[in-house]
């Protein structure tokens, strides 16, 4: 991609985000989304592999999907109603199809088949931006109605947490399995939005740490499959070590940054008399962590038995900067005791 172009594209994707975030009209918070989906089209597709394409084109007819539902959902609640404000949704039908569009632009279940083989489909670093960036415009939306229709909100929740639970177990690409582990951190996210939402802001900011230091840690040894993982260490011995304990971050294992918000969501939920609930959403985290325990085995427990060519791997330099590799891993590791004043400070 012509380097003069990239700025634009990347400024896009800030402008896309930052309109939905200011805006209180539906008519620009749907400008916002449809900024955000254009500009990251073409980051999707630079490579002009045939996957890239593949990914590019089923993303573009999900989230074009999503905003006519969208659009229809707020001009129905307009003609209705008369008012085009984000929290002046009043009648159940806008409500519920708008609901539904946000939980598709996010890939909650059982709105999320598209997520798993858009990743798949895409680098490492365009994957990143789709796993976090991608996912603020609409979470900040999705906030904003939580509070009105808190039965379809929880029921997607729960199915996120179990599918992303589910759904991971038996593949072999990481970003299929970091898909799914994304499907089920934004069910975990959406659980407790409606009873906390500077929890849910808590936990959407640590899950974006530790995707962070996953994808850095992934790009710099260039590993898309667990196969490729044992592999590594020849590159990599002290990175080696560092990836598996991010993993178990991301699975929410104490003492690692995953664990708070975790403990804090169930803490919540238990608040709220949803025993039940808190009980489904710990049992489909013993699913995720399945995973992230065969990632973890496969990087420091496994030998590939091609040393001959493995052990070559140190010869090749990464270009890839270092601070902010560092520093989200550091992040994603002991960043636990301070979660309580980071709560206090978003509350």
């Amino acid at each position: 991609m012509n380097p003069y172009i990239l700025p634009i594209f990347l400024f896009g994707l800030g402008l896309g985000t930052t309109i939905t975030f200011m805006s209180s009209h539906w008519l620009l918070a749907w400008m916002g989304l449809e900024i955000n989906t254009l500009a990251i089209i073409p980051l999707m597709a630079q490579h002009h592999h045939p996957r890239s394409v593949e990914a590019s084109t089923k993303y573009f007819l999900t989230q074009a999907t999503a905003a006519a539902m969208i659009l229809f959902a707020s001009s129905m609640n307009a003609w209705m109603t008369g008012q085009w404000n984000i929290n002046d949704l009043s009648d159940p039908l806008p409500l519920t199809i708008i609901t539904l569009a946000l939980a598709l632009k996010l890939g909650l279940a059982p709105l999320h088949t598209w997520l798993p083989e858009v990743l798949q489909g895409l680098d490492l670093t365009t994957g990143l931006i789709m796993s976090t960036w991608q996912k603020l415009a609409p979470f900040a939306l999705l906030l904003q109605l939580t509070s009105q229709h808190t039965i379809i909100i929880s029921t997607l929740a729960i199915l996120s947490t179990l599918v992303g639970g589910w759904g991971g177990l038996n593949q072999t690409q990481i970003r299929k399995i970091l898909a799914y582990s994304s499907i089920a951190h934004l069910g975990w996210m959406t659980l407790v939005v409606q009873y906390s939402p500077s929890l849910t802001l808590l936990a959407l900011l640590t899950y974006i740490l530790m995707t962070l230091a996953a994808f850095s840690l992934l790009n710099f040894n260039k590993a898309t499959s667990i196969n490729s993982l044992a592999t590594s260490w020849f590159k990599s011995p002290v990175l080696t070590a560092l990836t598996p304990l991010v993993m178990l971050s991301l699975a929410g294992l104490p003492p690692l940054t995953g664990f708070g918000p975790k403990w804090m969501i169930l803490s919540e939920l238990t608040k709220q008399d949803l025993a039940p609930l808190a009980t489904l959403a710990a049992l489909s985290a013993l699913l995720s962590l399945f995973f992230y325990l065969r990632l973890s085995y496969a990087m420091t427990l496994t030998l590939s038995p091609n040393t001959i060519s493995a052990s070559n791997q140190w010869r090749f330099n990464s270009t890839q900067p270092a601070l902010p590799l560092s520093l989200s891993t550091m992040l994603a590791l002991m960043l636990l005791p301070l979660l309580p004043a980071m709560t206090a400070l978003v509350s």
